[in-house]
């Protein structure tokens, strides 16, 4: 635990927002507490599925190999008719990789898997969360916040240079705030429980009654568990009962299989469908993420991926500001995701009214992979230039070779908490060295070989430009070897000292 005197961040809430936020704090060296009320982690499938670009993430953090271990991808949907009669689809386009993309599909696994491998590195990196503290308070003033928790050990007050809100749909940092939460309930009441049954194979999704949102029934196996998730569409009043019987009787019913029979139910939940948006994502010393600021309709899975890559776009500003950065760095965070929330529920919204007509169909939009923060500040846009990428694009991957034989591959260039300045066909750096900016030049003569042209390609530079990548593997700017005094300008904004620790 750190001494709570120095503590420079305190997350409040476990869930996979906070533990995204923590891991990227972690690896930056920077002191923090991650609180969770709960007294243990949460045991539910709810978020199930991964898109590619929060899997770029996770490759990111040291921990995508795990998780596609731990999980798979999602069986193929078997839509059963009242004759008896069934039919099979793919839920979602099914691309193959390329060398700029290497995710293309999303993945399945239950959310209570993904946290306890985040647990797991978060643990490597010499951290845990501690289970059974509740914020009942806080104050800040211009230079901290004050947060009074309740432990097992009883009350304490805990000083911290920034609060982070990370405690969900129901957030006590939000309502403690005054943070409006517009939006509506989307008139829809579902069930989600995860359960041991017999009766179905687990190569596909069963699915039943489609298109008729009383009777909807689906019965999805988990990946990475022998247990499959239950979900149905239930009345908007009244009580439901989710217990072994209860769901069972409810399975009976709806799809008529008497050969199906529920063993257990390990978890279950009953929940009302809404859309809401905070309109502040942060007040002083205090920011939200994830569920906290934005919830969404499960339909397109968007809900846990947007929350995760909320704290890895909040983990190297928050560092930086920390390590002597400009405070206005933070406001950059709800500028540049506040939108892509908005968007993401309104594309949530869209597929539940799909879902109610029976045509729900899952495309490239919702793997994130084209979200960009091209109207950023924190974006050099050169006037007039075009190509297949400007600031503010996510960074593609590319093949590369070392010089000294061995494959290499972009991303490689980009893992860790770094920048990294990568220049084409460049004669000379541009830049003395800074700490926390990894220079690479890649061409004839260069450290790096773009074997088959796919980082050309990929960036569309002329020979001598260089591509400036942020830490979340976003593209910063795209510059020519005269433009270096704008860079240096840029340097100082985001945190990048040179070598000596001095900004200029």
């Amino acid at each position: 635990m750190e001494d709570e005197n120095n503590l420079a961040v305190l997350i409040c809430g476990a869930g996979a927002a906070g533990l995204t936020l923590a891991i990227d704090l972690a690896r930056r060296g920077v002191p923090f507490r991650l609180i969770e009320k709960m007294d243990s982690p949460f045991p539910g499938s709810r978020g199930k599925g991964m898109q590619p670009r929060t899997q770029e993430v996770f490759e990111d953090l040291g921990i995508i190999d795990r998780v596609v271990a731990a999980g798979g991808t999602y069986p193929r949907m078997r839509e059963y008719q009242s004759d008896g009669t069934h039919t099979e689809k793919d839920i979602a386009e099914r691309d193959d990789p390329t060398p700029a993309e290497p995710y293309h599909i999303a993945l399945m696994i239950p959310q209570f898997l993904t946290e306890e491998l985040m647990r797991e590195r978060l643990a490597e990196l010499g951290h845990r969360v501690e289970f059974g503290y509740e914020l009942v308070g806080f104050e800040q003033d211009e230079q901290s916040v004050t947060s009074r928790l309740i432990g097992p050990a009883g009350e304490e007050f805990v000083q911290s240079r920034y609060l982070i809100g990370a405690d969900g749909g129901r957030s006590f940092v939000r309502g403690a705030l005054g943070v409006n939460f517009p939006g509506k309930t989307l008139g829809v009441r579902a069930m989600v429980a995860d359960a041991a049954l017999t009766g179905l194979d687990r190569e596909v999704w069963h699915q039943f009654n489609n298109g008729n949102m009383e009777r909807m029934l689906s019965i999805c196996p988990l990946a990475g568990t022998d247990l499959f998730q239950i979900q149905a569409v239930i009345p908007l009043e009244g009580e439901v009962d989710l217990s072994d019987e209860g769901i069972m009787g409810m399975i009976r019913e709806r799809c008529a299989r008497h050969d199906v029979k529920v063993q257990s139910v390990t978890w279950a939940s009953a929940y009302s469908m809404n859309a809401r948006l905070a309109d502040r994502y942060r007040i002083g010393r205090v920011l939200l993420v994830g569920d906290a600021a934005h919830i969404h309709p499960p339909t397109g899975g968007q809900g846990l991926n947007t929350s995760v890559q909320d704290a890895y776009n909040l983990g190297w500003k928050l560092a930086a500001v920390l390590g002597g950065a400009p405070d206005h760095l933070l406001d950059s965070y709800e500028s540049e995701r506040r939108p892509v929330a908005e968007a993401m529920l309104g594309l949530a919204a869209g597929l539940l009214d799909a879902a109610k007509r029976g045509e729900m169909r899952r495309g490239r939009e919702l793997r994130q992979l084209d979200i960009g923060y091209t109207e950023s500040p924190l974006t050099l846009n050169r006037p007039g230039r075009w190509g297949p990428l400007l600031a503010g694009d996510r960074a593609p991957d590319a093949p590369l070779r070392g010089a000294a034989g061995s494959f290499r591959r972009l991303f490689d260039l980009f893992t860790g908490s770094h920048w990294t300045l990568v220049g084409f066909e460049a004669e000379r750096n541009i830049t003395s060295g800074r700490k926390g900016l990894h220079i690479h030049r890649v061409g004839p003569g260069c450290e790096l070989q773009d074997m088959a042209g796919h980082f050309r390609n990929a960036y569309g530079l002329t020979p001598g430009e260089w591509v400036l990548v942020r830490p979340d593997g976003y593209v910063a700017a795209m510059v020519t070897p005269d433009e270096t005094s704008i860079l240096q300008m840029f340097f100082s904004e985001v945190g990048l000292t040179d070598a000596d620790g001095l900004r200029h």
